[in-house]
């Protein structure tokens, strides 16, 4: 189990160093990413949320190069609707959707792969790594527990019974392939999880502290509460 980060670059950015990745695919997120690697997740992670506050054909141009898989957009939340101005500048620009929405997006999710079949439960159109402790319902939850990660046309699923936990590919499949867990060996997969974002986190403070020190402890906080952690603590010497 990997949390993963939606990922794509957009042409011509170059607003600090990002690495070449396959558009719209998944970037598992831990403390094991180069620093440009984690560029690239940071520069994800703001674009995502960098529609309020755009005139409206920059926000039209937005909607049209965004992923069709794209869950929920920072522009759908009516409590970020009031952001301040943009600043003129173009760092400042990009940020200013990272760094004035109150409900930060991170598109992706948690990834499971079945080793000995090789299948692979992928995020979903409505899914989000600030969600990702939504996972625990089915571990906490008194033999129960159900979370949806997409809709029609394709609708992972993941749904406990008893001391099992089942992982559907696609619950509009009627043959759709499954992983089944048990319920302690997902907990245990959770627990792996969370270690991977605290450390992601930790780069990431490192890296916004070098290549963004005008912005580091708002960006940190921002993608903290796009992971659904708590900031980390800063170093001291």
């Amino acid at each position: 189990m990997q949390p993963v980060l939606e990922i794509y670059t957009p042409d011509g950015f170059d607003l600090w160093p990002v690495a070449e990745v396959e558009p719209f695919g998944f970037l598992p997120l831990s403390g094991a990413l180069s620093p440009a690697e984690v560029g690239t997740a940071v520069m994800r992670v703001a674009d995502y949320n960098d529609v309020n506050g755009t005139d409206d054909a920059s926000a039209e141009a937005a909607s049209a190069s965004a992923p069709l898989s794209a869950p929920f957009s920072a522009s759908d939340s009516d409590s970020d609707s009031d952001l301040s101005p943009r600043p003129p500048d173009p760092l400042g620009s990009f940020l200013h959707g990272l760094l004035t929405c109150e409900h930060v997006i991170a598109s992706g999710g948690l990834r499971v792969t079945d080793d000995s079949t090789g299948v692979t439960f992928q995020p979903g159109c409505c899914d989000g790594l600030e969600d990702w402790r939504d996972w625990h319902r089915l571990v906490d939850d008194d033999g129960h527990g159900l979370v949806g990660f997409g809709h029609d046309p394709v609708s992972p699923t993941a749904e406990r019974f008893g001391d099992t936990v089942r992982l559907t590919m696609n619950m509009e499949q009627s043959d759709s392939p499954v992983i089944e867990l048990g319920v302690s060996e997902l907990r245990h997969l959770l627990t792996g999880v969370e270690r991977d974002l605290t450390a992601f986190l930790a780069l990431a403070a490192a890296w916004s502290s070098e290549h963004l020190p005008s912005h580091h402890t708002a960006v940190t906080s921002a993608i903290a509460r796009a992971l659904d952690l708590p900031e980390p603590t800063p170093a001291h010497s």
